[in-house]
């Protein structure tokens, strides 16, 4: 128990892996949860359901599609279809790799949401931490030819927008996080930084911060961000910087702190109240926005 968030259950799911993608012949997973039907009940619930695509954190270099677990599992059983992705990293990738992967798996989902009890139209996002400066990109530029290179060969004019955002404590700064922990001497995220980006100019180039403040973003759907105000892996300031740019560009945003939450800290203590009123903010943005 206390791997999960306590928020009520509303429905049975269904968790399983499937192929989203082939790469060189290898493929690349993604985790399905599913809602199914009402909780104590063997019905298919109350469809058409909103749904996600979960792009995970890690520093670009680690982890996989089953780092959000306890929230993906919380918000399905809330009534959302979660698509976990894992997508490719480094050392043998890096960016802007990762971000083709994220765009064509936006793609997928959305072909593919009436098999899972969604529709295109209700296909959102999930990012954290670097998972969330990777669905800003593909977001903010759903068309920029690098992100977008990857063909879709069941739906080949579907495209990569999205209606609403969920970011989570979200590296939206990646050039002002770099230069904060080389300072601070955190050799773990530095070597992070250098596997994934080839340069500085990458960083300033790849850069949701920057995006905006340079007037280059392609859509600005409505979005929330989760940030602990105990987060010693953002600078200080990087959400509320976020934030202002992302409205000052006729954007729609909400920032929710957390006092004294550190990265992370729905995963970190699932079972926290931190982590419950977060997972009840993200549940209910998604349903109001899919309504």
């Amino acid at each position: 128990m206390a791997n999960e968030v306590t928020v009520p259950a509303r429905f049975a799911i269904e968790v399983r892996d499937l192929t989203y993608q082939l790469q060189n012949g290898v493929p690349l997973l993604a985790r399905l949860y599913r809602p199914i039907g009402a909780a104590g009940s063997a019905g298919k619930g109350n469809r058409p359901f909103p749904a996600l695509i979960d792009v995970h954190g890690g520093a670009w270099a680690m982890g996989d599609r089953l780092n959000n677990a306890p929230l993906d599992e919380a918000l399905a059983k809330s009534g959302i279809v979660v698509l976990a992705i894992d997508f490719r990293m480094p050392p043998e990738w890096r960016y802007p790799a990762s971000i083709a992967d994220v765009n064509l798996a936006t793609r997928w989902l959305k072909a593919h949401a009436d098999e899972f009890g969604s529709r295109r139209e209700l296909v959102g996002g999930l990012g954290t931490s670097s998972g969330g400066h990777q669905l800003l990109l593909s977001v903010l530029r759903p068309e920029e030819p690098r992100y977008a290179a990857l063909p879709l060969a069941e739906a080949p004019a579907e495209d990569a927008q999205l209606p609403y955002i969920v970011l989570c404590w979200p590296i939206s700064d990646p050039l002002a996080r770099y230069r904060m922990v080389k300072e601070k001497g955190n050799t773990r995220l530095v070597d992070a930084h250098d596997a994934y980006w080839p340069s500085e100019a990458a960083m300033e180039e790849g850069n949701p911060q920057r995006i905006l403040e340079r007037g280059e973003a392609a859509g600005l759907p409505p979005a929330i961000v989760v940030q602990g105000t105990g987060d010693d892996n953002v600078t200080p300031d990087m959400a509320d910087r976020f934030a202002a740019a992302y409205c000052d560009r006729g954007g729609r945003l909400t920032l929710h702190k957390f006092d004294g939450q550190p990265h992370t800290f729905v995963m970190r203590d699932p079972a926290s109240d931190a982590s419950r009123r977060a997972t009840e903010l993200i549940r209910d943005f998604v349903l109001a926005c899919a309504s």
